[in-house]
């Protein structure tokens, strides 16, 4: 039979284990990062991320894994996307040191699978307004086309 020290060790060292077990199962359980924004996993990194909070002239830059073009809606507002491998130095084909002028569009990048907007003059957002703003990127792969597209939409803050 056991001596009432022994029981007493025996039961703290049960409580011990149930506690010990019940933290390591909270944290195996825990959603953080990219799986409680529940961010897809085509799009490598974000920025502003969802609820994030940006001075009003951020960019926003949705990098996606290889093989996928996007389009841009911001606060209802569908941005026209220019290709940055179709820019040129007016009209001609670009050459070293010469001068490019970046429309004021958004802007997709075919060797980096990104797009991006930033706000500025004659653009269709010159800043962004104090408060919350609606963010929808519009994905499809590249080899499925527009017709399979999918969307990821998020908020943020602008101060």
């Amino acid at each position: 039979m056991l001596t009432r020290s022994r029981r007493e060790k025996l039961l703290i060292s049960v409580i011990v284990g149930v506690g010990v077990t019940l933290i390591i199962l909270g944290f195996a359980s825990a959603t953080t990062g990219r799986d409680a924004q529940r961010i897809p996993d085509a799009i490598e990194r974000m920025n502003p991320g969802p609820n994030d909070q940006v001075p009003q002239q951020s960019q926003i830059v949705v990098d996606f894994v290889e093989g996928y073009n996007a389009t841009l809606i911001i606060d209802d507002v569908e941005l026209p996307v220019t290709r940055l491998d179709e820019i040129t130095a007016d009209g001609n084909s670009l050459k070293p040191g010469s001068q490019v002028n970046i429309p004021p569009t958004a802007i997709y990048d075919p060797g980096n699978f990104a797009i991006s907007f930033l706000p500025q003059p004659d653009a269709p957002f010159e800043r962004w307004s104090q408060g919350e703003h609606e963010a929808i990127v519009r994905y499809w792969k590249i080899a499925d086309g527009p017709s399979a597209a999918r969307t990821f939409r998020w908020t943020f803050v602008a101060n």
